[in-house]
């Protein structure tokens, strides 16, 4: 059987995208997505506006989102929901709580780069974001670029908006357990965003995985937007390990800025059981 091509992992301009919802789906429909979930950080408001779109178009969706959370010493985690209410009450507030510390992080990460010379850092990155509850890192990064203190977004985070990089400022996220409730009372499922970036250790993983399946987690990115063949075979041997299901997305963000364009991403390992079997 010919696989799905599926894209459970994307982002538009209702968070730290560059196209807006209805443009995002419609560059999905055109790169031959079959499905398709957008998955804004911390964020619903878009939801509405691609399931439109898709309808319209003739294109499979379902509902997403990124939500940020906090791990272990200082360690910022995404957890994907899929396929939810998104009127649940408990989700659409605990979205809301976690985005209300956006604005006041920002300020400080503008302070931080203002001591390394990068000037009205903030300002600049408001002009990407248009909302102070959605200014996020990757808003500095293309002031930054704009700035040509970098040549590519990656770039600014490699040498200014990493952990340990004089941009960087820490922040309580939402809790593990709260995101798990959230997304499965709103009946939806969980998955780990590319677990390949996450700066633990294989036993801090293991930890990680083992306390979100107690939880309720069920699925893990195998294929993402940004992986070597080796973390891919590491996270598929991690969902063999814990049973989970397997994910597919491309974290795309947008045109000439993401590494891998919607969809076009490599296939799951044939022996795994895609998380789209749940959802649709």
């Amino acid at each position: 059987m010919k696989p799905l091509k599926a894209d459970l992992h994307c982002h538009s301009t209702v968070s730290d995208g560059l196209l807006t919802p209805a443009e995002l789906v419609r560059r999905a429909g055109e790169n031959g997505v079959e499905l398709l979930s957008l998955t804004d950080h911390d964020e619903l408001d878009g939801l509405s506006a691609a399931r439109a779109e898709a309808a319209r178009i003739g294109l499979e969706f379902t509902n997403g989102v990124e939500i940020s959370v906090s791990w272990g010493d200082d360690q910022t985690v995404h957890i994907i929901g899929l396929g939810f209410d998104e009127a649940f009450a408990s989700l659409v507030d605990g979205v809301v709580n976690v985005r209300a510390g956006r604005d006041s992080r920002a300020q400080h990460i503008a302070a931080e780069l203002e001591k390394v010379g990068i000037h009205g850092a903030y300002e600049g990155a408001l002009r990407y974001a248009g909302n102070p509850a959605l200014i996020s890192r990757a808003h500095f990064a293309r002031y930054i670029v704009e700035l040509r203190h970098a040549k590519d977004v990656t770039s600014v985070f490699d040498w200014w908006l990493a952990k340990g990089k004089p941009g960087y400022v820490s922040h309580p996220w939402a809790t593990l357990e709260d995101a798990l409730s959230w997304i499965n009372g709103a009946g939806g499922l969980a998955v780990i965003a590319h677990p390949g970036r996450y700066r633990l250790t294989r036993a801090e993983l293991a930890h990680l995985y083992e306390r979100f399946k107690d939880l309720g987690g069920v699925g893990i990115e195998v294929v993402s937007g940004s992986p070597t063949d080796d973390e891919v075979r590491e996270c598929a041997r991690v969902a063999r390990h814990y049973g989970f299901l397997a994910s597919r997305g491309s974290d795309f963000h947008g045109p000439g800025e993401s590494r891998v364009d919607l969809g076009r991403l490599a296939d799951l390992p044939e022996d795994l059981t895609p998380v789209w079997t749940r959802l649709r």
